[in-house]
């Protein structure tokens, strides 16, 4: 038996935020914005909705998918930047609510490459024996931390929620290789005061390059050549730092996951937001060769190449 996903499920929130109505509020223009980053909206989040209703709308769905109760989950790891608050983490209240009595909790802060992070880590519980069944969910409640007055940071960011049991598949499927990195060098071009502070030339450049190289790595590390894949779902931040890695993997524009034009960059929750989009118009299928990478702040990296299956 292999560890891969044999659940997943989402949350977004219901207001949409367009391009149209952020230039009412910023200096900015759609064109502006969609030819620079391919974003046209993205869901915002109520007052009364924080990050842990997000993460548990999306968890009872990957719950539910998984065809298994709260009551079997072993373990709950949450990624996210933007907990309700610093302590207790998000993923003990989602234990709570979820009534996962017997699943030990605990938050990963790994911005934008968390979910990776979340994933590489249960794998290691489920590989080892310890666990069989770990909840991991990407959530960000961004629209708390965003400066509406920055144009160059109010465009980018959406809120949302991703979620996925992990769990033994049959030999062959799930998760075959992975990386993951951190350069912490790279901490003061991405980080939060009170709000999101970014440098963007100094991350655009980050992330086209290890996007390309974390892809080509987990193929090599599974003993697959760059024909093998069948889809790559980047992580959604920004449409031409996408296209750097679906051209560094020699892919045809159809073969790559596309959301961040719906719902902007929603950080640890981007990859697995995307997943269950592609599997519902049938982009991913059965036996597939799925390449999914992120980067973040801290600077943080991970990449998993997986065949999809339960």
């Amino acid at each position: 038996m292999n560890t891969g996903i044999i659940g997943i499920g989402r949350y977004l929130p219901e207001k949409v935020l367009t391009n149209a109505d952020l230039e009412k509020m910023v200096d900015t223009s759609d064109e502006w914005i969609r030819t620079r980053t391919g974003i046209e909206e993205r869901r915002v989040a109520g007052e009364d909705t924080d990050t842990s209703d997000m993460a548990y709308g999306a968890a009872m769905k990957a719950i539910e998918d998984a065809e298994i109760s709260p009551e079997e989950l072993d373990l709950i790891l949450v990624a996210t930047v933007t907990p309700d608050q610093p302590f207790p983490s998000v993923a003990c209240l989602l234990q709570e609510r979820l009534g996962a009595k017997k699943a030990a909790a605990m938050d990963i802060s790994a911005a934008c490459a968390g979910f990776m992070y979340g994933m590489i880590t249960a794998k290691q519980f489920i590989d080892n024996g310890a666990y069989k069944n770990v909840l991991v969910v990407g959530v960000e409640k961004l629209s708390k931390i965003t400066d509406w007055d920055d144009r160059n940071t109010a465009v980018l960011f959406g809120d949302a929620a991703g979620a996925a049991v992990l769990g033994q598949v049959p030999d062959g499927k799930g998760i075959l290789a992975f990386e993951l990195g951190a350069d912490g060098s790279g901490a003061k071009h991405l980080y939060q005061e009170e709000n999101i502070v970014m440098n963007g030339r100094e991350v655009f450049k980050f992330a086209v390059r290890q996007m390309g190289e974390s892809s080509v790595n987990v193929i090599e590390k599974a003993g697959l050549k760059k024909e093998d894949v069948d889809f790559l779902i980047p992580h959604q931040a920004n449409i031409r730092i996408m296209e750097a890695a679906r051209q560094r993997l020699e892919l045809p524009v159809e073969k790559m996951s596309k959301t961040v034009n719906k719902y902007g960059n929603t950080s640890a929750a981007s990859i697995p937001v995307s997943l269950v989009e592609d599997l519902q118009d049938g982009r991913v299928k059965e036996g597939d060769v799925v390449v999914m990478v992120g980067f973040g702040g801290g600077l943080t990296w991970g990449a998993i190449v997986m065949r999809w299956g339960k």
